[in-house]
């Protein structure tokens, strides 16, 4: 069995890939997590900003063999 790695996708991101490589690691699709990241930002922006900036640091860029 694969194992699964969060990874920032650069195939199909918006920004920084971090949306892309959640809807690829949970199977959910990005742009339910780009509706969660920008509505939470509407609510509350510095939680929803932090977050996203961390995990943009956090999570490592996918590595693609040509």
């Amino acid at each position: 069995m694969e194992e699964k790695l969060l990874r920032r996708i650069k195939k199909n991101r918006w920004f920084a890939g971090i949306c892309a490589g959640l809807g690829k690691h949970f199977g959910i699709d990005p742009i339910v997590w780009r509706l969660i990241f920008i509505i939470g930002t509407l609510f509350t922006v510095f939680p929803f900003v932090l977050t996203y900036i961390i995990l943009w640091i956090v999570i490592p860029k996918e590595e693609i063999n040509d």
